[in-house]
């Protein structure tokens, strides 16, 4: 008796009590056509009923080690080309951390949602106190909202930051964080916080700490996935329509031997000494099989945390047969 031949008789054997009562005839064959086709064709079966993830490419190179990430949390998803998702890599991916400028992300779709592009700010001389000089904003200088989203995404300017916050008609930066704590709300990011739009330290932007998870951050890149301005942004080298140069913090960028074949869309750097190096960077996948959305929070320092996404990323490329 093969092995096939058993599983049937089994599988037919242990549906016989499901075989009385009404309709019993039309039971009777339904069970038999299924489980004879199970044992038939286990594979197949097996298909329709698993994950999403079961056939999903791309598929595992076993002989390939785990990555080895320093990094407190990371993660790497794929999103396919017909919006299909496959976790690639993940660690402690819904820890709360602190996650330093990442939260400028969500500052950037906020001014999106709520705010008229074309309305001019006024930079206030609060707004230049904030800590750092990225951006290169004075006091009295005049911007459309759309430029003052490139020192913020570009340089991670802390000055445009509060500028989009408080300086933007009756708003003010206490409103804003309750805009952002909403729009996370909307989104289902039920382990982040937002205190301030900078995603400084409490020591120095005087308010609670922002923290939130990679898992978190999952759910407002792919939010921000439909806001292609945020990614022209996001992959300018630097940008001078002003006069001062702004230069993007995204040291890929500037990759002399064209790092990953030119596949950026777009990333964010952040740092602090609570927070440690953190980097969001989406990339298109190898042979264009959609887009891979990359996170690092946690690294130890502002180089660690390019080398822990270099490490990631490089891992996805070969620990995966495309």
């Amino acid at each position: 008796m093969t092995s096939r031949t058993k599983i049937f008789l089994i599988a037919l054997a242990l549906s016989l009590p499901i075989f009385w009562g009404i309709n019993a005839l039309e039971k009777d064959l339904s069970n038999f056509f299924f489980w004879y086709a199970l044992s038939e064709k286990p594979d197949i079966f097996l298909a329709q009923i698993a994950p999403k993830e079961y056939d999903l490419k791309p598929s595992r190179n076993e002989e390939m080690p785990n990555a080895e990430i320093v990094a407190k949390s990371a993660v790497s998803i794929l999103i396919n080309n017909e919006g299909r998702e496959k976790t690639l890599f993940e660690k402690d991916i819904d820890t709360k951390l602190p996650f330093a400028s990442l939260a400028k992300l969500m500052t950037a779709y906020v001014v999106l949602e709520n705010y008229d592009l074309s309305k001019e700010i006024t930079v206030s001389k609060e707004a230049v106190s904030q800590e750092g000089n990225f951006g290169k904003l004075e006091v009295g200088n005049v911007f459309t909202t759309e430029y003052l989203l490139y020192p913020l995404l570009m340089e991670s300017s802390n000055d445009a930051a509060f500028a989009l916050a408080d300086d933007y008609g009756d708003m003010t930066e206490r409103k804003f964080v309750e805009l952002m704590k909403e729009e996370a709300q909307k989104l289902g990011m039920a382990d982040t916080f937002f205190d301030n739009p900078t995603g400084l330290d409490p020591e120095e932007s005087k308010t609670e700490l922002n923290y939130s998870t990679a898992n978190d951050l999952l759910k407002l890149a792919k939010k921000l996935l439909e806001k292609p301005l945020v990614w022209k942004i996001l992959s300018t080298p630097k940008y001078s329509l002003y006069g001062p140069q702004l230069v993007n913090t995204n040291e890929f960028l500037f990759d002399g031997t064209g790092v990953w074949d030119g596949r950026i869309v777009g990333g964010k750097t952040g740092y602090t000494e609570m927070a440690g190096g953190c980097m969001l960077l989406v990339l298109n996948a190898p042979k264009n099989e959609g887009l891979l959305i990359n996170i690092i929070l946690g690294a130890n320092g502002t180089n660690d945390r390019f080398k822990e996404m270099e490490k990631l990323v490089d891992w996805i490329n070969s620990a995966y047969n495309w």
